[in-house]
């Protein structure tokens, strides 16, 4: 197929180069350094989003947040005026619930299809083709648009209609961040009663306890290894989009807060572009002890 693809970052551009390397023709919109890796294979460089979803039949985005999924599909020269009928638009960003059915009904309007799909995995699981990726849209639309997805992910669930999949990540996202701040809370604990944090963290690998967060984060803690696979920004955005969506619908959500107040306090200390295990960080200053050493 002819494939657009916008927004070739730390998520993007592995999971663009699954679906070149796969034998699809990409287009993308050339934007400053393009991945060495894409530049090398025979995909075409386009000026605007517009001329991409000329060229396209599926047109993918994969950017930070609702306002830039609104100026590449609605902004001057954005994707929606390069859209003809029959073209279906996938946007795989991690956005606004909400926003996202009002932009699938423009869309829908000019006669193509809309899907919202965004991932979870993080750089590790775009570059091994392993993210969860949760689709929001019509039935054809996601059986159509599947043996794509297949080529970027392994749990791949169609949950509902348009801005289904937005929400199911936002509760993913609030799973995520709780068990972050758990996990901090707890080899916080055992490093300033004296424990190996790393001994503990070994211990409760075997146990009840035992999760991904614990293995693949916890490690991040004990090693201070916080180059980002997905920022504290982002999450921060995420944790955003939770809260406002639990005021529009009357929930609390008490916990979510708690860890977003907390990510709000590494911002505030300029760590926000650190990976989100770096939420230890501002556990850490309140105890005045790291989990270990730098």
């Amino acid at each position: 197929m002819k494939i657009g693809f916008i927004g070739l970052g730390i998520m993007g551009a592995p999971m663009a180069l699954h679906l070149v390397n796969a034998g699809h023709q990409l287009y993308y919109v050339q934007r400053g350094k393009v991945n060495a890796e894409i530049a090398a294979t025979n995909a075409v460089a386009c000026a605007t989003g517009k001329e991409v979803a000329q060229q396209a039949e599926v047109v993918i985005l994969m950017v930070p947040d609702t306002p830039d999924v609104a100026a590449v599909l609605f902004g001057e020269d954005g994707v929606a005026q390069g859209l003809s009928k029959g073209k279906t638009v996938i946007d795989m960003s991690s956005i606004s619930p909400i926003e996202t059915k009002a932009f699938a009904q423009k869309i829908n309007d000019l006669g193509c299809d809309y899907l919202d799909a965004p991932v979870s995995g993080g750089e590790v699981g775009a570059k091994a083709a392993s993210l969860t990726i949760m689709v929001g849209g019509t039935e054809a639309a996601f059986a159509s648009a599947r043996p794509l997805f297949e080529l970027m992910g392994k749990n791949i669930t169609h949950v509902g209609g348009v801005g289904d999949g937005q929400t199911t990540k936002v509760a993913n996202q609030i799973i995520v961040a709780l068990n972050i701040a758990a996990v901090g809370e707890a080899l916080l604990f055992a490093s300033k009663a004296g424990a190996d944090p790393a001994k503990v963290r070994q211990a409760l690998m075997g146990g009840f306890a035992s999760s991904r967060i614990l293995e693949v984060h916890g490690e991040r803690m004990i090693k201070r290894t916080f180059n980002p696979g997905f920022r504290i920004g982002l999450h921060q955005k995420d944790l955003s989009l939770a809260l406002a969506g639990a005021k529009a619908i009357g929930v609390a959500l008490p916990q979510t807060a708690s860890a977003a107040q907390l990510m709000q306090a590494c911002a505030a200390n300029g760590w926000d572009q650190l990976d989100h295990s770096a939420l230890v960080k501002a556990l850490e200053l309140m105890a005045g002890h790291q989990v270990a050493p730098a």
